[in-house]
């Protein structure tokens, strides 16, 4: 009897360019593997779940797609990533974690949100400070200039550099019900943005954030010191490793080539070839392939009950 073709399912949203490279890339190995777009439209308890793999690239967008893809783990698939933890995360707790790591990162304050919803009243807003002692915060930040940020997110959305108290608090009254962060501004004089595949793939692209989109990446493969770059790699393959990412990008912004870690949640990074270019889009197709197949075959196992940060700071 013929061994079963196994299934990978791709969830997407806008993007044009990858979602069909990649599946052509799968289908074209002929490896007993079959790459598709997932089509669904309600999901029964405990339904069976046909894809070994599924890649969501959306489910940030759209909360169905979310509740789908934590039933899809339930029945044994494979999600890239692991829908719980790409629930938990926030940015404050990954500046935490790798201080814990001993990878160095912006110092960071969480702040509480300037509004709320209906329904929450002065009484529920008892265990916080008011004032929120702005002084202070800046004072363990190092001094302006500061970058202020939601906790959860990414694209770049709200977020907004400040040079004193008074920018501070016009950028903190546009924020909303948003939970933000004030975070140190590292005076960068190179910026790397590392394309991470399966924890260990590593590819660091030179990354100009002040560059408009879509001209960000630039192509210069030796912007890096040997040395500076087997440390960012090292470091970034960790990250991943702890939040048991499989696709992520991690930027580090080098000062003085000292790296720090500033962005590295980034579980739906931006794969489109208009960004990344002919000369990096190939690389992410290809990974991304090799590491689903394989997957999808058992050649490599990943455990999608818990993040590995515990057992690698604690044992």
């Amino acid at each position: 009897m013929a061994d079963e073709v196994k299934r990978i399912g791709v969830m997407v949203g806008r993007e044009w360019s990858w979602p069909p490279a990649f599946i052509e890339e799968v289908n074209k190995r002929d490896a007993g593997v079959v790459a598709e777009f997932l089509k669904i439209g309600g999901t029964r308890m405990n339904e069976a779940n046909p894809y070994a793999v599924i890649v969501d690239r959306i489910s940030h967008e759209i909360p169905y797609y979310r509740t789908y893809l934590k039933n899809a783990v339930l029945q044994g698939t494979i999600v890239i990533n692991n829908p719980f933890w790409w629930s938990a995360d926030d940015k404050f707790f990954g500046a935490c974690l790798l201080d814990k790591l001993g990878i160095k990162h912006a110092k960071t304050v969480a702040l509480p949100s300037h509004s709320y919803v209906d329904g929450v009243v002065t009484e529920s807003l008892r265990n916080l400070t008011y004032p929120i002692p702005w002084d202070e915060h800046v004072a363990y930040l190092g001094g302006f200039p500061l970058i202020l940020k939601p906790a959860w997110g990414g694209g770049f959305k709200s977020v907004y550099k400040v040079h004193n108290l008074e920018e501070l608090w016009k950028a903190y009254n546009e924020t909303g019900t948003e939970c933000m962060v004030l975070q140190q501004f590292i005076d960068w004089d190179n910026y790397a943005r590392c394309l991470c595949i399966g924890q260990t793939e590593i590819l660091p692209i030179k990354f100009d954030a002040n560059r408009p989109w879509p001209h960000r990446y630039v192509v210069d493969d030796h912007f890096l010191a040997p040395d500076l770059r087997q440390q960012v790699i090292e470091w970034a393959m960790k990250i991943n490793q702890a939040l048991g990412y499989d696709m992520n990008t991690v930027e580090f912004a080098i000062k003085d080539d000292v790296p720090y870690a500033i962005d590295f949640t980034n579980p739906a990074p931006d794969f489109e070839i208009t960004s990344l270019t002919d000369a990096y889009f190939p690389w992410v197709v290809q990974k991304m392939a090799d590491l689903c197949i394989d997957l999808a075959l058992g050649k490599r196992w990943r455990s999608q009950a818990r993040p590995e940060w515990s057992s690698l700071i604690y044992g």
